[in-house]
């Protein structure tokens, strides 16, 4: 039930959606990507063993950022590189998005509270702005 946003050139995004449950450690992302993702569900009693991590250097491109949903609904349309239109996905409340590739933009479709998690530091403004999809264009996935 993971779903995976993509076509023949890019990943645009990994999705794990509200209702998906599995018991264990599940990692959602390859192990070369940039941000790793896990879902984890463990029974009472279960003990993962303290640990710190260690100091390591790493050379990351670009920025991935993650979306929790925690309440409303929102539409996000996905970009290739060139700025073209792809896909739209409707993400609801419990959804976690995991943004990968290409561009990407947003509508409320109900009142949206999601919180954001990417890579830092912030560096400014390092966004590339351009006009979104005409209302009547929107494909959803």
């Amino acid at each position: 039930m993971i779903r995976h946003i993509k076509d023949d050139k890019l990943l645009y995004a990994i999705i794990i959606p509200a209702n998906f449950d599995a018991e264990g450690l599940h990692f959602v992302t390859p192990d070369d990507m940039s941000l790793q993702l896990a879902y984890m569900r463990h029974p009472e009693g279960k003990v993962i063993a303290s640990h710190y991590h260690n100091d390591v250097n790493r050379e990351v491109t670009g920025t991935k950022e993650v979306l929790f949903i925690r309440k409303g609904k929102v539409r996000v349309d996905f970009y290739d590189h060139e700025q073209v239109y792809a896909k739209s996905v409707v993400l609801q409340q419990g959804d976690i998005i995991l943004l990968v590739e290409g561009g990407h933009g947003f509508e409320a479709l109900e009142e949206l509270v999601m919180l954001e998690v990417k890579q830092g530091p912030y560096g400014g403004d390092y966004k590339t702005r351009f006009p979104s999809v005409p209302a009547d264009k929107i494909r959803i996935e």
